[in-house]
């Protein structure tokens, strides 16, 4: 069972500046909530209470603001600092003392998931025992995404970053589980001719052992990468119609953590008290 995740949330950003000069990506707004709630509601929709946040180095008092150290949600936020990005891979070298002997999830800090079955897909993946698992999404572009081949199995048998030739129509999202292998295969990698490690070179190493499975995001989910300003208004508006059609909030982290059990009704006032007069107090004061 896999019982701690990572969220990597470095990153320059340089493709959303000058407003990243201000303010990390991941503090940025989606709609009603800052980017990094929807990475954090993913890992605890999946009951992982042991949270890394790699950050970049200098940013830690911004998250520190709206994130303090989790307890407020039922959980232990941890926070370390990454001086340059060196490739995601690199996360469970900085993370290595808080992965220790377990088992690990990763998520991206810019990528979004929805869907109705989400929670139930995200419980099954962290039962993994070996190995690694990737969760896919099919997309109409798959030249602009890294790829993956599967078999009747799940197994993923090819790998390709940005194919020129049709491969398949599955996209790797930015959601991972790895086994405790992954620290030690980590620090094996060598950087690619960008000067960082590179996930797929991970993710192709656990294949070669056959050891890397998938799973997918079924029709009328969604997976959204929110790596440019285009992107972050798409998914703005992606989540604004589904919260004022339903009346419920995607990524309401008090709310999923009230549901958990991990926290009660006494949690819930003191959010309200330190949001504020808003529309997430409001929709707190309901639950």
């Amino acid at each position: 069972m896999i019982k701690k995740g990572i969220i990597l949330a470095g990153g320059k950003g340089t493709r959303m500046s000058p407003l990243t000069k201000a303010v990390n990506k991941q503090l940025l707004p989606i709609y009603d909530k800052p980017l990094i709630f929807y990475p954090l509601s993913i890992l605890m929709l999946s009951k992982i209470k042991d949270i890394l946040i790699i950050v970049n180095k200098g940013q830690l008092n911004q998250y520190k603001k709206i994130l303090p150290n989790g307890k407020n949600l039922g959980i232990k936020i941890t926070y370390l600092e990454q001086s340059k990005p060196r490739g995601l891979p690199d996360a469970f070298v900085i993370g290595e003392k808080f992965i220790g002997k377990d088992n690990v999830a990763m998520i991206l800090g810019d990528n979004f998931f929805y869907s109705q079955n989400l929670s139930s897909l995200l419980l099954k993946n962290t039962k993994l025992k070996e190995g690694a698992r990737v969760i896919l999404h099919k997309v109409q572009n798959p030249e602009l995404f890294g790829i993956a081949k599967i078999n009747k199995n799940q197994k993923i048998i090819k790998i390709k970053e940005k194919p020129n030739k049709f491969l398949s129509d599955l996209a790797i999202t930015g959601l991972y589980f790895f086994d405790n292998n992954v620290v030690k295969y980590s620090k094996k990698l060598k950087p690619s001719k960008r000067g960082e490690v590179e996930i797929v070179d991970l993710l192709n190493l656990y294949k070669s052992k056959n050891q890397l499975s998938a799973d997918l995001i079924g029709r009328g989910g969604a997976w959204l990468d929110t790596g440019s300003m285009d992107d972050f208004y798409k998914t703005s508006a992606f989540v604004s119609a589904i919260e004022n059609r339903q009346g419920l909030k995607i990524a309401c982290l008090e709310e999923i953590a009230l549901n958990n059990q991990w926290i009660n009704k006494k949690h819930i006032k003191d959010a309200i008290k330190f949001y504020g007069n808003c529309d997430y107090s409001n929709y707190l004061s309901k639950l």
